[in-house]
């Protein structure tokens, strides 16, 4: 692929955003025009503080992050510390964000950024989708001005990961998704030239699974070393260290927030890893090649006891309704695993030269 491709990534992080987050600020050929928060995995002020410290570990605090709606459209505020840990990163631990918030909110963000270069922006959206739902509000012409929106939710032929039949990033707030999803309908019965939404749902992101090997892989693509030092700084003995003791920043980190994330699926998915719903989702919002879609017209279930936050796809065209969605259908798993390994590797390897702390010459 030729050229960065301006992105404005709006996310609840959140674990796996975190390890999107990476993917992109690995990425040459990405340019993250913005970060916007929203509730979800941990409430919006720590997504902030989440991603202010993520932006600094890697030495891009330069980049503008934004607040958007701190609640539901209508729902009460959901969020799921026992996934992500009280601060959304596991046991990792984040520096302080040194660049203050944007004076912007994420809503008036989105619109003003694809304003500012109409057809060009991607919006990758890895969270609930609060903060669209409210930019469609304020400036309906939003699905026309975007290059490409890329949503992280729903679950289509396969169980939910909350409900039965619901998947979290929807679950949180279904109305919104809902209004999203009526929105792109709406704009691409008026122009057939809108493009649609690019979604991936449980159905392909619950094949993206990191384990303890790829974390391995990852430390040694970036020349980081175990280091009994940073153990016994704290007080701990080397070999019963209750985080990571890689000398590298970025995998320590890692490391550090996989583990939390790895426990929770052990004991509720019935394997050691994690699935990374979200880094596959930024890799496809580069490169589409990741995953084969159907176009397909999705609506978003508000009511019910039992099916609130579905996400219904009319893969037999009943409604009569103009596709709204490129549903991802596969995705090459292992390609994207290789890719990030590669890419993050390869930014922390970056990070641990400067610092002093690889076994990697310079």
């Amino acid at each position: 692929m030729s050229g960065r491709r301006p992105i404005v990534v709006d996310c609840d992080t959140g674990i796996d955003d975190s390890l999107a987050l990476l993917y992109l600020l690995a990425s040459d050929d990405a340019e993250i025009v913005a970060i916007t928060c929203c509730s979800g995995n941990v409430e919006a002020h720590q997504v902030a503080e989440n991603n202010r410290g993520l932006l600094e570990l890697v030495g891009r605090s330069g980049i503008e992050v934004a607040l958007g709606r701190t609640v539901p459209l209508v729902r009460p505020l959901e969020i799921t510390p026992e996934t992500h840990g009280p601060r959304g990163v596991g046991y990792a631990e984040l520096p302080p964000g040194r660049t203050p918030l944007s004076q912007r909110h994420a809503a008036d963000l989105f619109a003003e950024a694809a304003g500012r270069r109409p057809g060009e922006l991607t919006l990758l959206c890895i969270g609930p989708l609060t903060n669209l739902a409210v930019a469609l509000e304020r400036e309906p012409s939003l699905p026309r001005l975007l290059r490409r929106l890329v949503v992280m939710g729903g679950a289509f032929r396969v169980p939910g990961n909350t409900t039965p039949v619901s998947e979290w990033n929807v679950h949180c707030d279904p109305d919104a998704a809902r209004a999203v999803m009526r929105a792109w309908t709406a704009a691409i019965e008026a122009d057939t030239t809108v493009p649609r939404i690019l979604v991936l749902g449980l159905d392909v992101t619950e094949q993206a699974i990191i384990r303890p090997a790829d974390v391995v892989a990852l430390a040694h693509r970036a020349g980081s070393r175990p280091d009994d030092t940073i153990a016994v700084a704290r007080g701990e003995d080397p070999l019963l260290a209750e985080r990571s003791v890689a000398s590298n920043p970025v995998v320590r980190f890692v490391a550090d927030a996989l583990r939390f994330y790895m426990e929770f699926h052990a004991q509720y998915d019935g394997f050691y890893g994690a699935f990374i719903h979200d880094p596959l989702a930024a890799a496809a919002a580069l490169d589409e090649r990741l995953v084969q879609t159907q176009a397909v017209a999705v609506d978003v279930e508000t009511g019910g006891d039992l099916s609130a936050g579905q996400t219904i796809a009319d893969f037999r065209g009943l409604w009569h309704r103009a596709p709204n969605v490129d549903l991802a259908v596969a995705a090459d798993a292992g390609a994207f695993l290789e890719r990030w390994i590669e890419r993050v590797g390869g930014l922390a390897e970056r990070l641990g030269v400067a610092a002093g702390v690889s076994d990697v010459a310079p």
